[in-house]
């Protein structure tokens, strides 16, 4: 398992192709979940190539099934005050771990700022649900930490029962079949074109690079995309 603490992370070259952001409110193709919404709506904001592939992977989804995206782009301050927020916790309930296992096992929940894959847009937090909107069950709740939930979190969790392994399962085969890779420790997390994604594919450098939103620009999307 290649975590995000993992030096050959960091070591990706980093790059930017430009592409440009998609809102997420404006395409009704995939259902949007408002509990990560934040004022400036950067959590619906994904570059167009990931969300091409999501709707790539949506359109491989057994009937009744759809995505539903919770999270896309996270502003770097946000990416921090989750990470550092993550790290105290784990600080007080452990203050016998090493600097070096804390780092570690807070990147099992949230990246560290500098490889962050949501900075990049490249990154997005989903779950299924029906086409109702009502979520499957998938094991644990979106962002259950590794610490409380006993590692159910991790992808491939033996601990959970055979109805959430199989949806597991119908994301790994549509988001990978659509060209995107998972962090191994979240279920719901989900890249593409970012330094992560880079390493695990074998891509020399990366196609999106950390943006700040005020540069981001939205671009409409046909119905047919």
């Amino acid at each position: 398992m290649i975590l995000l603490s993992d030096p050959r992370v960091a070591a990706v070259p980093s790059a930017d192709d430009g592409e440009e952001f998609v809102d997420l409110r404006e395409l009704p193709e995939l259902r949007l979940d408002g509990r990560a919404a934040d004022p400036a709506g950067a959590y619906a904001r994904l570059r167009a190539g990931v969300v091409d592939r999501l709707l790539a992977a949506q359109r491989a989804l057994p009937g009744g099934l759809r995505l539903l995206v919770v999270e896309g782009y996270r502003p770097y301050q946000a990416q921090l005050a989750i990470f550092t927020g993550y790290r105290d916790e784990l600080r007080r309930r452990h203050p016998d771990w090493s600097p070096q296992r804390l780092h570690r096992e807070t990147t099992k929940f949230v990246a560290p700022v500098e490889v962050a894959p949501h900075s990049t847009g490249g990154a997005v937090d989903l779950t299924l649900c029906t086409d109702d909107g009502v979520e499957l069950d998938l094991g644990t709740a979106i962002d259950a930490t590794p610490e409380d939930s006993a590692d159910a979190c991790f992808t491939d969790a033996p601990a959970i029962g055979g109805t959430a392994r199989r949806h597991r399962q119908i994301m790994v085969d549509a988001l990978g079949g659509a060209g995107m890779v998972n962090y191994p420790t979240e279920w719901w997390h989900w890249s593409y074109g970012d330094r992560y994604w880079a390493l695990i594919t074998g891509a020399p450098h990366t196609r999106y690079g950390p943006v700040d939103l005020a540069a981001a620009r939205s671009i409409p999307v046909p119905a047919e995309r």
